[in-house]
């Protein structure tokens, strides 16, 4: 299951740009992998050729992206990256899914919500 999703701060905990802080922009699930891009991370130069009426050419700079187990959740009040697990809290005859912080137990936000069928 993966835990982290569009617009969640994190941190990059390795490779080129470890130590960087940014959001999540798009999640990629490719051939059983699942990679992330993240904002002004992993930026690379890519030569584009320019077509009439369509696009200028040039050289631009486009963020390419890195695997999921490269990046953490980003807690802005403890000023470091945390793990994130997922709960299930009952309200009357509802269940919710939220996400926790582990090191806090403080609720992220909620997952989905399930309506439980009564027989």
């Amino acid at each position: 299951m993966i835990k982290l999703k569009k617009g969640d701060p994190v941190i990059v905990i390795a490779g080129k740009d470890k130590g960087k802080i940014s959001k999540i922009k798009q999640i990629v699930k490719k051939d059983g992998k699942v990679k992330v891009i993240v904002e002004g991370v992993n930026l690379v130069k890519k030569h584009v050729r320019g077509i009439e009426g369509v696009r200028e050419g040039g050289i631009y700079e486009v963020e390419r992206p890195i695997d999921i187990s490269n990046v953490a959740y980003y807690d802005s009040n403890l000023q470091k990256p945390v793990k994130i697990g997922v709960k299930i809290i009952e309200e009357g005859d509802k269940k919710i899914k939220v996400r926790v912080n582990k090191k806090t137990g403080e609720i992220i936000d909620k997952v989905w919500e399930k309506i439980k069928k009564e027989v």
